[in-house]
């Protein structure tokens, strides 16, 4: 969709790509002195400016090879328009901004650093934080090994063990939906939504000047006993099916529940992101029996980002529970039936 490639496997780009969406993330959440303490703003004590002109130099010399590739390939298909041979491609967003930037019409060409910039959003924005959602869910699937048995449950009622289940299945797993809000309501892939007032105001009694920055603690809100009663701490999912909590919606609609922030400026991504994390959380929890290593519980303590990883990766005992390969064989054999018999 992005650069019509697959970004998973072990080649040198995937992993180039891990680890500077990794590193960026782990950076740009590291408490840094130069933005908070003055006499500090020129010096570099940290090191955190030279980590993260490596992280910047290394992104754009992986863009530019991307680039240069795109921009290849965009000429050689011109070409072959133009001699009558060219097939009709179907365009992705590199795509659509290489056309932006080409266009020397528009009010505001893209600059190729405009591309690069924009790349990088998606992929900080759509892996890193999808992942660490996931992992954390299994976290406490592990932990709670009565939630994940109920989630087993539904799928196997709803989704049955003929298929894999799909994105489509989601609408009918609300203990699957609910495992989700769950999830970041206790761990927020974005703990604090930073904001710049557009004008003075009051906010619980404190004055707030225009143009001051405000951080809004959605990790503490998601952990507040005054809206999530006696247990804030516990992962309890059955809290979304119940009460006023069952229409709760994550998408800025309820103050007590912000994972993508609210209004205007709330993640362009979040209905994406859901059925992404819901789908994969499926297809995981019906695949797969998760326990912890020597029956320990899983460790919990969070790390340092912007996106607030845990501290400590994931490590647990898998066991196959169902395969999925026979299904998804068969799926393969009826769209290949389809499309010769199309043809």
């Amino acid at each position: 969709m992005v650069m019509s490639r697959r970004w998973t496997g072990d080649d040198n780009d995937t992993e180039e790509m891990r680890c500077v969406v990794a590193e960026t993330a782990e950076l740009t959440g590291t408490f840094n002195l130069q933005d908070y303490i003055g006499v500090f703003k020129h010096w570099d004590v940290q090191g955190l400016g030279k980590r993260i002109d490596a992280v910047h130099r290394k992104f754009d010399a992986m863009m530019e090879r991307i680039l240069t590739a795109r921009d290849a390939e965009r000429r050689r298909r011109r070409e072959e328009d133009a001699a009558g041979a060219g097939e009709e491609a179907t365009k992705d967003v590199l795509d659509m901004l290489f056309d932006m930037h080409e266009d020397e019409a528009a009010e505001m060409r893209l600059t190729r650093d405009n591309i690069k910039a924009f790349m990088l959003d998606i992929f900080a924005a759509g892996t890193d934080t999808t992942t660490i959602t996931l992992e954390w869910a299994l976290s406490e699937l592990i932990n709670n090994p009565s939630v994940l048995r109920r989630a087993q449950a539904e799928l196997d009622a709803v989704v049955g063990a003929s298929r894999l289940a799909d994105e489509s299945d989601v609408p009918n797993l609300p203990y699957l939906q609910a495992i989700a809000k769950e999830t970041l309501r206790l761990h927020p892939t974005g703990p604090l939504v930073v904001r710049r007032s557009m004008e003075p105001c009051k906010v619980s009694g404190y004055d707030v000047p225009a143009g001051a920055t405000v951080f809004v603690n959605v990790w503490a809100i998601g952990r507040d006993p005054a809206s999530w009663g006696p247990d804030p701490l516990a992962f309890r999912p059955e809290r979304f099916l119940e009460g006023e909590n069952a229409w709760m919606d994550v998408r800025g609609q309820h103050f007590h529940l912000l994972p993508f922030g609210s209004g205007r400026r709330i993640c362009p991504g979040a209905s994406l992101a859901m059925l992404v994390v819901q789908a994969a959380l499926a297809a995981m929890v019906q695949c797969f029996e998760w326990a912890p290593v020597g029956g320990a519980p899983v460790d919990m303590e969070e790390g340092p980002g912007l996106t607030l990883p845990r501290k400590h990766p994931l490590v647990c005992t898998v066991k196959a529970r169902f395969d999925p390969m026979p299904a998804l064989a068969a799926d393969e054999g009826a769209a290949a039936a389809a499309a010769a018999g199309e043809e």
